[in-house]
């Protein structure tokens, strides 16, 4: 970079505000991630989890590094993703909030490895923690899945900080 150089705005670091209006642009599905830690089950919501490679079977899920939840998946090494289906709303934000009992009333079996997993999910996985990269604000888990299961239905969607539903082309 010359002196020069510093003043064109298309090398300057893009603001956090314009970013977040930009990137909400992009709709995604919603997940609870939850983990158990010396018998206290953690849980928090999360958009930032994506399919990594089919054989082995794996994941990734992005943390931040101030979260109860991450911390606790960090120390366990294992977690578990439960997407959550349409009208799964208020479970989403329960689990969002800070504090608090989140699991409260809420139906959890354990699975194979004692993750926790909300009864109610569309869908869940559960995962140990191959590697973890710690980025920006982030930590982000490289992780195989180890058990996966999915009833019929559809998933609650997440866009412009809005819970919604897909609509389908028939």
């Amino acid at each position: 970079m010359t002196a020069d150089d510093s003043h064109d705005p298309r090398l300057q670091p893009l603001a956090p505000s314009a970013f977040r209006d930009v990137i909400g642009h992009f709709a995604s599905g919603v997940t609870v991630i939850t983990t158990s830690l010396e018998g206290t089950l953690h849980g928090t919501t999360a958009s930032a989890v994506s399919s990594l490679s089919l054989e082995p079977p794996m994941l990734l899920i992005a943390m931040n590094r101030e979260s109860v939840t991450g911390q606790a998946v960090l120390d366990s090494g294992a977690f578990a993703v439960n997407i959550l289906g349409e009208g799964d709303d208020e479970l989403a934000r329960r689990f969002a909030a800070k504090g608090g009992d989140k699991f409260a009333g809420v139906d959890v079996t354990l699975g194979d490895h004692g993750q926790p997993l909300l009864v109610d999910a569309l869908a869940q996985l559960v995962c140990r923690v191959r590697q973890q990269v710690e980025v920006a604000t982030h930590v982000v888990f490289l992780a195989e899945v180890h058990e996966a299961t999915a009833r019929p239905g559809a998933p609650l969607a997440y866009y412009r900080g809005k819970f919604g539903r897909l609509a389908f082309d028939d």
